[in-house]
């Protein structure tokens, strides 16, 4: 297993006076924030860095980048966001060529853009639904580039499978928070035709035949093995390392998805930052 790499220093904010992302009750988001989701995508980013250097132009996506800057529960300070971190990951080595980044709130999204900018980043933001600003954000890729997606929406239904067809036309890996928790919730009842809450995120899964067979203990498995087929036939494999994000109550909330198409080199350097405990595809 490698050893963590997150960047450990917490920045000050460089505009204290813009949004924060405070979670739903405006309280602070959960720990497992900073020291799962963040965590993960930084020790990857840095892991690959070698590889990214080889590449004349690096782009990162995020289409849910909020504000740029998290509070946790319980904390008196704040954090970098997710781009935010993903950028001063890499920037010493192999620093983006670009960040693009997104969110349907374009105070927000504005706030993430000079959150960046003021670390040296060269951004631009996208304010809209990220189904809409997902097609801009590709047409700003150039055709030499190697892109990854950061793709962390609140809840399954944002997870619409049209942002990952127009990323497919990258040359692009994914990392996807999938809501587990949503699903667990949902599922079993999602096959009333005016419950359609998913409708977007996995198309057809409802006439899906394992989907249909699968027991009430199974159908959430059965939909998650849906999704992931459906994200492989646009020519992506994913990583079985898909660690499992928890909330305090220890309740397993996400799962930390990883595609790449093309070289196994990124899923392997996927799976020896995310091996550990409760990781695999077997346990979800």
């Amino acid at each position: 297993m490698v050893k963590s790499r997150l960047v450990r220093s917490v920045e000050p904010d460089p505009y204290p006076h813009l949004p924060v992302e405070r979670g739903k009750k405006d309280k602070g988001v959960g720990i497992w924030v900073p020291q799962d989701k963040h965590r993960l995508l930084c020790d990857y980013l840095y892991a690959s860095r070698y590889a990214w250097k080889k590449w004349p132009e690096r782009i990162f996506i995020d289409p849910f980048c909020g504000p740029g800057r998290i509070q946790v529960e319980g904390e008196s300070f704040t954090r970098e966001g997710g781009a935010v971190l993903a950028w001063r990951t890499l920037a010493e080595e192999a620093p983006f060529s670009r960040m693009l980044v997104g969110d349907i709130d374009p105070i927000r999204a504005a706030a993430c853009e000079r959150r960046l900018q003021a670390g040296g980043a060269s951004v631009k933001s996208f304010a809209g639904p990220a189904v809409e600003t997902i097609k801009d954000m590709v047409q700003e890729v150039p055709r030499n580039a190697l892109c990854i997606a950061y793709i962390d929406p609140y809840n399954l239904e944002y997870l619409s499978f049209s942002i990952i067809e127009e990323l497919a036309k990258l040359r692009v890996d994914l990392a996807i928070n999938f809501c587990t928790m949503d699903l667990q919730r949902n599922a079993e009842f999602e096959f009333d035709p005016e419950r359609a809450r998913f409708d977007d995120a996995a198309p057809g899964w409802r006439e899906d035949k394992d989907v249909l067979e699968a027991s009430k203990q199974n159908v959430k498995l059965a939909f998650f093995r849906y999704w992931c087929r459906l994200v492989g036939g646009l020519g992506f494999e994913h990583s079985r390392e898909m660690p499992l994000v928890h909330n305090n109550a220890g309740q397993p909330i996400y799962r930390m998805v990883f595609f790449a198409r093309g070289h196994d080199l990124p899923k392997r350097i996927w799976s020896d930052v995310a091996r550990g405990q409760n990781r695999s595809l077997e346990f979800f």
